[in-house]
């Protein structure tokens, strides 16, 4: 900070400090500021206002990092493997899973890293000083502590800045505190502990003003900015891996140590039981842990994970980082800002106050469509005079524009003053008309000071009119009269207390409405008009209201088992109300962020279960929420679209930032972007990312028994000494045929209709329930039965050692096509026109299948390579017999479970 010694208040925090006790700690004057040496030396002591680059790794060190992982590792031992023994074909295959997984991990991690350069260029390249008592440009870099400098309505806050004068000011801080109206700012200070979005003396760097003009010094440069600091929290956040990735490399352990005590069981049965030589068992030992190391998963993970990428993105999900697909299944909790994604961030009258009625106004955003209504019933507002006036005021007393677009209705201003335009059109106003009839004269701006703005209007048969609209405490204050059905009648005090204390309990942002007619030779507005004589018409209570789909996508995501969190940095009045009329929090109480920062890390994990809305946060807060929350063991996805939602859209399970208002800084932090700022997109992503998960499981479930059946086929004739059935080769035809057509059928299945009404998975459970092991074994004993009693079946018949091995193999690859039908639920039957037929793309699997099957059988060069033979029709028909039994055994014993009552939530309930 500066190098000055401080004049006292060394403690005090600069929103606290009065104006001129900051000028004074810093040691410079706000009518001349800095002389050009003194700001050229503090320039060199505090360095250049920009955000320092962090240090990076070097592209070749984060290549090399994708390396590391427990399945890249089995991939590489089994290129070695294929390599050794010249099955040059599957090396290519698993080399290439493993080269395009790495480049994928490593582009993914660079684009990772640059949130950090979003940041930095959210500051501002200019900035307007004062320099040795001269108004001057300079580049926004060279700002130092106590500097002046001077902003107007539209300019981007270059620095942390204690404002020290301030007109009609207000800024846009929606990137820091998630607030979806501008603040108010004054010069006055606050409370040392107020949050960041209360701090009204304060300008902060890289926000926006967005009306009046400020003179402010700058207490903090570059890093010591509240945008440093936020750059400084997100270099520091580690993000981790994904549920199925932690699930993918205890399976591989798994794997890796099942083939080799295989793999040694064999080679040990095979010479000291049945006396092979070692270096034949050598070669078969090494050929079966080939056939057994499942080659194709990595392959198949990156389709099924890319397939759920375009779907996602046809519900406009945009996924920047592939495993956030998967990841999406597997949340349980979703911690969701409130500004545009669960409200539409555009304010909307929702409730009318006059004497005589209380209205409800229905319709949400800027777009004038919606009605009124009195206890339930629509009314006509055209018959409500009252209702008439305010509307007219509400046109009238406003600087804002609304105009429809391609994208719908646009704003032009400020979004309270756009709410009040919506409301005059759904009154049945003509906008233009309405102007044309009572053109403005004269007009006192909105200030907070003063806490209203009042407008001067001629009609054109000689009548004029001051309308006001503003606080209602001090609207009250200037009226005498109140506007019934019937006419003009003394005002009742507290009756439009009541009302207004009533509208702020709802969390709505409250306006009075009044006029007051004035000579027609009054051609001007001072503040002495304003000091009585006004009739008060009514108030009116507006609110950015819940999205209507994203109340419904709440209820669906807690139907699914999945928490729904609101953390915002709004006030906790207005985060209670949008969450009771979502469904979040009902019932319990609400946290903020000063009562969070009374907590430790242990204290807040014990209570962020039984929370569900959390106002005021900070982004400290927030990745402390999201970090407590995965203490607990969930699995935690993040909305944010400002800068200060950033680290903690880094560290959640999923960041999801907001494409249309989102921030550069979120998007790039995020590992999704909802293209349309939608949570109810969210919802539709999470049902995506469910079935995911589900077509992995599939995959595996059908992979392991196909692997596992070849390898016991030859198991079983090496512990019985019998002659082999299958060959080298044909084993390798089986995985190329297999690998290539039918297992990738299954990452194109569509996603099951009860998904999301299943709770969420444990993300600590493994890939290998008790059911799969079950499965697995049971399936892969079947095939291997199938193939090898055909195969003596064969040899006792007669018949050559080629066709009866050309028959095993055949059986095997029937019972896999068979079996893939099976596979394509969990536990629900086959047995269906949606379970035969639902997915061409595995229909198409098996016929492709089933010609390479065919020229295996009788295409000669084929038969010169693999020692095939052709197959008579008696033959063929026992080949699909054999299939066919596989697939009767594996639908009887989904039968059986579902008759048993072992469909669990883990398992796929009637899937």
């Amino acid at each position: 900070m500066p190098s000055t010694p401080p004049t006292g208040h060394s403690d005090t925090p600069w929103h606290a400090l009065p104006a001129g006790a900051a000028a004074e700690r810093l040691a410079t004057d706000a009518q001349h500021g800095l002389p050009h040496a003194e700001a050229a030396r503090r320039l060199s002591v505090h360095g250049p206002n920009r955000l320092p680059a962090p240090p990076r790794r070097p592209a070749w060190l984060r290549l090399l990092a994708q390396f590391h992982n427990v399945l890249i590792y089995v991939m590489l031992v089994s290129a070695a493997v294929t390599a050794g023994l010249g099955h040059w074909i599957d090396t290519g295959v698993l080399l290439g899973a493993v080269v395009i997984n790495a480049l994928i991990g490593f582009v993914q991690e660079g684009k990772a890293e640059s949130a950090l350069d979003a940041i930095r260029r959210m500051l501002s390249p200019q900035a307007t000083v004062l320099r040795g008592g001269e108004r001057q440009l300079v580049a926004a870099a060279q700002l130092v502590p106590g500097d002046i400098v001077l902003l107007a309505s539209g300019d981007k806050v270059p620095a942390d800045l204690r404002i020290v004068s301030a007109r009609s000011l207000r800024a846009d801080e929606a990137v820091l505190t998630g607030e979806s109206v501008p603040s108010d700012k004054n010069d006055a200070p606050v409370a040392g502990d107020a949050p960041l979005g209360d701090r009204h003396g304060m300008l902060y760097s890289g926000t926006l003003v967005a009306a009046g003009t400020a003179t402010g010094v700058v207490v903090a440069t570059g890093s010591h900015t509240e945008l440093g600091r936020i750059s400084a929290l997100l270099a520091q956040v580690e993000t981790g891996t994904t549920p199925l990735l932690r699930q993918i490399a205890r399976f591989s352990r798994w794997l890796a140590l099942a083939i080799l005590l295989f793999v040694a069981a064999t080679f040990a049965i095979g010479v000291l039981w049945r006396g092979q030589a070692p270096a034949d068992m050598f070669m078969m030992a090494v050929a079966l842990a080939a056939s057994a190391i499942p080659e194709g998963l990595p392959a198949i993970m990156t389709i099924t994970l890319a397939l759920g990428v375009r779907r996602m993105a046809q519900h406009r999900a945009i996924i920047r980082r592939l495993p956030a697909v998967e990841t999406l299944g597997s949340v349980t909790v979703i911690c969701s800002d409130k500004t545009g994604t669960l409200t539409c961030n555009e304010m909307t009258v929702q409730r009318v106050v006059t004497a005589s009625h209380v209205y409800d106004v229905t319709g949400s955003g800027y777009a004038p469509q919606g009605g009124f209504h009195v206890g339930g019933a629509a009314v006509p507002p055209a018959e409500h005079p009252t209702l008439q006036c305010m509307a007219r005021v509400a046109l009238l007393c406003n600087d804002a524009a609304l105009h429809q677009g391609a994208e719908g209705w646009q704003l032009t201003g400020d979004p309270t003053e756009g709410a009040l335009l919506a409301f005059a059109l759904k009154a049945g106003l003509d906008g233009p008309a309405t102007h044309a009839a009572l053109p403005r004269i004269d007009a006192i701006p909105f200030e907070s000071e003063h806490r209203f703005m009042a407008t001067l209007h001629h009609d054109h048969a000689g009548h004029a009119l001051i309308l006001v609209k503003g606080a209602p405490e001090r609207v009250l204050d200037m009226c005498n009269t109140q506007h019934s059905g019937q006419g003009c009648e003394p005002l009742d005090h507290d009756y439009w207390r009541r009302a207004a204390n009533d509208c702020a309990a709802r969390a709505l942002r409250v306006l009075a409405i009044a006029a007051r007619r004035v000579p027609a030779r009054q051609h001007a507005l001072d503040f002495a008009d304003m000091e009585g004589g006004f009739t008060l018409l009514g108030l009116l209570g507006s609110m950015d209201p819940p999205r209507p789909e994203a109340m419904a996508a709440v209820a669906e995501c807690h139907a699914a088992g999945v928490r729904v969190k609101m953390i915002t940095g709004d006030h906790g009045e207005t985060a209670r109300a949008i969450g009771a009329q979502l469904g979040i929090g009902l019932g319990r109480p609400a946290l903020t962020g000063a009562e969070i920062e009374l907590m430790d890390d242990e204290a807040l994990r014990e209570v962020v279960d039984s929370v569900d809305v959390f106002a005021r946060a900070s982004p400290e807060h927030k990745i402390r929420l999201v970090q407590a929350l995965q203490a607990r063991g969930e699995v935690v996805a993040m909305t944010g679209d400002g800068v200060n939602d950033a680290p903690a859209l880094k560290r959640a399970d999923v960041g999801v930032a907001m494409g249309r208002n989102g921030t550069e800084a979120a998007k790039d932090a995020a590992a999704m972007v909802l293209a349309d700022d939608n949570f109810a997109t969210l919802g539709a992503a999470v049902r995506e990312g469910r079935g995911v998960y589900d077509n992995v499981r599939k995959f595996i479930l059908f992979m392991l028994p196909t692997n596992g059946g070849e390898a016991l086929v030859v198991f079983f004739a090496i512990a019985f000494g019998l002659m082999l059935p299958l060959t080298a080769a044909q084993v390798l035809w089986i995985n190329l045929v297999t690998s290539s057509t039918l297992g990738v059928a299954l990452a194109f299945e569509p996603t099951e209709s009860d998904v999301m009404r299943r709770p969420p998975r444990d993300p600590r459970e493994s890939l290998l329930s008790g059911l799969f092991v079950w499965r697995v074994v049971m399936v892969s004993v079947l095939m291997a039965c199938a193939a090898l009693g055909l195969f003596l079946w064969e040899l006792g018949r007669g018949s050559s050692l080629e066709t009866a091995r050309t028959m095993a193999v055949c059986a095997v690859v029937a019972a896999e096509m068979f079996y893939l039908l099976n596979s394509r639920h969990i536990l629900r039957s086959a047995l269906s026109r949606e379970g035969l037929l639902g997915n061409p793309q595995v229909l198409l699997a098996i016929g492709v299948c089933a010609l390479l099957q065919l020229a295996f059988v009788h295409a000669p060069w084929l038969q010169a390579v693999f020692g095939s033979t052709d197959l008579s029709p008696g033959e063929w028909l026992r080949v699909l017999l054999a299939g066919a039994g596989v697939f009767a055994a594996a639908e009887l014993e989904k039968w059986a479970l579902r008759r048993l009552g072992r469909a669990t939530p883990a398992t796929g309930t009637a899937r």
